[in-house]
Order: C-alpha cells, then sequence, then structure tokens
C-alpha cells in the first residue's frame, strides 16, 4: 500500500456581496461534489479557508442530498487556516467557489503558498467556477504565472451578467485570467465545462463541480 492520497478543499471566509447589503461565501455544492468524490475514491480530505473555523455559506441546495451530507460531516465548524497546513503532505488543492473567493481568493499569501508548492512538487492544483480567481496571481517557484499558457474554464462574463452581478464583483473572473496568460475556453452557460491542462484541472459553474473532482480522482490515480 502506498501513502494515502490527501487534498485540500479550498473555501471562501469572505462574506459581504461587494456593497450589495447581500450576504455571500462558498457555493456549498462546488465543495460538496468534489468532497464527495474524493471520499468514494479514498482520499484523506481537509478543508481550508483563509480564516479557518466555519465559512459563510451561499447556494445551498436543500434537496440536494450529497450537499446535506457534506454540511452535516464534512467539519465545516473547524476549517483550518493555510498557514497551518504543511503543503508537503498534501497531492492535491481544489478552489471551490461561490462569489466570497473574489474578495479573498486572490490576494492570501498562504493559499496562494499551498497551491505553488503542491503544483512545483508534482501536485493537481484545481478550481471551478469562481474558484479559479485563486489563480489569477499565482506564481510558481519558477516565477512564472501557473495560469500563463494554459487552457482554463471559469465563471464567464455571460454569467456574471445573468446573475446580474458585473459591476459588483471586483474584476472580472474571465478576463483576469486572460491577462494572466490563459487560454479561457468558454462553454454555453449553465452547462458543465472541464478543462485539463497537464495537471490544472478547471471547470466553469456549478455544473461543473463534479466533473473538475472526477478528473482530479484520475490524475491522482
Amino acid at each position: 500500500m502506498g501513502r494515502m492520497t490527501r487534498v485540500l478543499i479550498a473555501l471562501t471566509s469572505h462574506d459581504k456581496l461587494g456593497d450589495t447589503g447581500r450576504t455571500t461565501g462558498f457555493h456549498v455544492g462546488e465543495a460538496a461534489e468534489p468532497w464527495a468524490a474524493f471520499q468514494a475514491a479514498g482520499f484523506e480530505v481537509t478543508l481550508v479557508s483563509p480564516q479557518g473555523g466555519r465559512p459563510p455559506i451561499d447556494g445551498f441546495d436543500e434537496t440536494d442530498a450529497t450537499q446535506k451530507h457534506f454540511l452535516a460531516e464534512a467539519g465545516l465548524d473547524h476549517t483550518v487556516r493555510p498557514a497551518d497546513v504543511d503543503a508537503e503532505a498534501y497531492n492535491g488543492i481544489f478552489f471551490a467557489g461561490g462569489h466570497g473567493v473574489m474578495w479573498d481568493f486572490p490576494t492570501d499569501a498562504d493559499l496562494a503558498r499551498l497551491a505553488t508548492r503542491i503544483y512545483d512538487r508534482g501536485g493537481v492544483v484545481a478550481a471551478v467556477c469562481h474558484g479559479p480567481a485563486a489563480l489569477v496571481n499565482l506564481t510558481l517557484g519558477d516565477g512564472s504565472r501557473l495560469v500563463d499558457g494554459k487552457r482554463v474554464a471559469a465563471f464567464t462574463n455571460a454569467e456574471e451578467a445573468a446573475v446580474g452581478l458585473t459591476e459588483v464583483v471586483p474584476f472580472l473572473l474571465a478576463d483576469a485570467l486572460t491577462a494572466a496568460g490563459a487560454t479561457h475556453i468558454p462553454g454555453p452557460e449553465w452547462t458543465e465545462q472541464v478543462v485539463v491542462d497537464g495537471r490544472l484541472a478547471t471547470g466553469q459553474n456549478p455544473q461543473s463541480a463534479r466533473g473538475v473532482a472526477d478528473e482530479v480522482v484520475k490524475l491522482l490515480a
């Protein structure tokens, strides 16, 4: 038996939707689906968030059994701060989305350190929906940007417009990824779109969460 595969799922700690007066957080399905897929694959999963503790929730579907199981069993009250995680112990990191990530993922140095160390050591980096916000500024050990020259999927400008938040988010994710050197490959709105480029797996929207997770499982098999 080899060493157990260990993966991180990163969740936002940010709960304010700009200046709208509305709350946001992580999209439950975008964490629950990978959590379930990784558990089924026999992976050890650790939840991490910039501030640690219980992260703010957004987009919970009360009729979804996977989401209910995740909220009950995943240990959300005890997410770990990135500074307290040993990157060397993990094989992959999955950045779940939800609009909150647009405010804290791009600038969190400790989250970036985890992703950089995991990728530089041959591990997998994955993200879905707004989760790729974590990749916009991500620089590898050799000084290059992780997404430079890579094909990626992420929440599209059309989807942002459809939810009426184009003027609320601090930047448009697809545009920022393109500016960082990525080739953004959009699919139809609210339809699964998963893109794998080497050890980087990304998805466009909530419908893509399980698909990205399944690709991570394949990459770490």
